[in-house]
């Protein structure tokens, strides 16, 4: 399904042939982001992978950047996420050649001009003003910000408008140096292509990649005793919260039956609180489980957003949905739903090639192991009810239960009472 080929710089070359496809993504990835940043520098990952779409000395402007991939239809763009930071072009196999041109120059020729720095904290502080804005987004930096207080993992992936509002170009070309190294990215092309040529194409077109070293991120530190509040005052007309528990790092023997824990609760709209809190008692028009995973930490929480005057009812609600998957073993049938459903859910996405790229490197990137689907479903099939039971034990304990709400109360006695499991 994949090749997994080390250049002599470092640089590791992923390659997925989808022979029957009409397009081709080329994905590059850098093991840095958010987490791996001080306080002082909070926001510079993202800062950066903006500044790599302001001009290069072959093309030097923000338009020049953008219309060549615009001209044949291409998809192109950018993430930064706590642990990694990617940039991509998913074109038709016609016009790889200009899809790996376009990424490598932007890549590694880009100009970081002082005067587009200062141009795009603009727009980077507006982001932020976005962000804050919304509640039903915003909400899921205060359930990180309480996990992880005072940790790079709680601090927001765009930073703070005082920090943003400061950076300079010389500490951008320092932490470029320091993180986009050989041996800190991989580029994945998913695709049709030539597998014959593409490891000569991909060694023409990114060679001068530094070689040095790069600097790992702070371990984070799980440090709870007793149920964790966070309530954020905003004159909402709805109650934005999360409400979940500590959970597995992406290392853990458990995270598959993390994983179909999460999506039993809440992971599609047959799952249980779907079913509780929006079908049986309308508390919400959203509500939704996951179980997420990073290298050195995981939670598993339920974000929704309610009518004000019953979050308490929903809080119960959830809270109670909790405790019955811990007390009582699911049925069978249950368990096989939640299977299948992960499983065909991933096969949906994997039939395109961006999906596909994503899925390959992000596992090499972040573990630098790499499961195949078939491997994946099979660690899935091996879930068993009392699997799902002795996790669900495990993690729905009074010591690693957290809630962040934002919403109209100015009092959180009442929500302290309530945060019991």
């Amino acid at each position: 399904m994949f090749k997994k080929t080390i250049l002599q710089s470092g640089l590791r070359v992923l390659t997925v042939p989808m022979p029957n496809a009409k397009t081709v993504t080329v994905l590059v990835l850098v093991g840095t982001g958010s987490k791996y940043e001080t306080k002082e520098i909070n926001g510079i990952s993202h800062f950066l992978e903006h500044m790599f779409f302001k001009g290069t000395k072959k093309r030097p402007t923000p338009a020049k950047i953008v219309e060549e991939l615009d001209s044949i239809g291409g998809e192109y763009n950018a993430f930064t996420s706590k642990e990694h930071t990617g940039y991509y072009a998913k074109v038709d196999v016609n016009h790889l050649d200009l899809a790996l041109d376009w990424i490598s120059d932007i890549f590694l020729n880009s100009k970081f001009d002082a005067g587009e720095i200062e141009k795009e904290k603009g727009v980077i502080l507006e982001e932020i003003n976005m962000y804050l804005d919304l509640p039903m987004h915003y909400v899921g930096h205060l359930w990180e910000e309480l996990l992880y207080n005072g940790q790079p993992a709680g601090w927001p992936i765009w930073g703070t408008k005082e920090v943003v509002a400061n950076l300079k170009r010389e500490q951008f070309l320092k932490y470029l140096f320091s993180q986009y190294t050989a041996k800190n990215t991989l580029i994945c092309l998913a695709g049709n292509f030539d597998e014959a040529s593409i490891l000569g194409k991909i060694e023409k077109y990114f060679k001068g990649l530094e070689t040095s070293g790069f600097k790992d991120k702070e371990k984070v530190i799980e440090k709870q005793s007793e149920p964790g509040l966070l309530v954020h005052f905003k004159e909402t007309d709805q109650t934005h919260l999360c409400l979940g528990a500590r959970g597995y790092d992406i290392f853990h023997k458990d995270k598959y039956i993390f994983n179909i824990l999460g999506t039993i609760l809440g992971g599609f709209m047959s799952s249980r609180l779907f079913q509780e809190v929006r079908e049986k008692k309308g508390l919400a028009y959203y509500i939704r489980t996951s179980a997420e995973t990073n290298t050195d930490s995981g939670y598993l929480v339920t974000q929704a957003g309610v009518t004000n005057l019953k979050a308490e009812e929903a809080i119960k609600t959830i809270l109670n949905e909790y405790r019955k998957i811990k007390e009582t073993k699911i049925s069978d049938e249950e368990l096989s739903r939640a299977k299948e459903h992960v499983k065909g859910n991933m096969l949906l996405n994997l039939e395109t090639s961006d999906e596909l790229a994503s899925f390959i490197a992000g596992q090499e990137i972040l573990k630098k192991e790499i499961l195949t689907p078939e491997k994946v479903f099979a660690e899935i099939d091996k879930v068993t009810a009392e699997d799902v039971q002795r996790v669900a034990f495990d993690i729905f304990k009074p010591e690693k239960l957290n809630l962040a709400l934002i919403g109209p109360f100015k009092e959180k006695e009442k929500f302290e009472k309530i945060l019991l499991i």
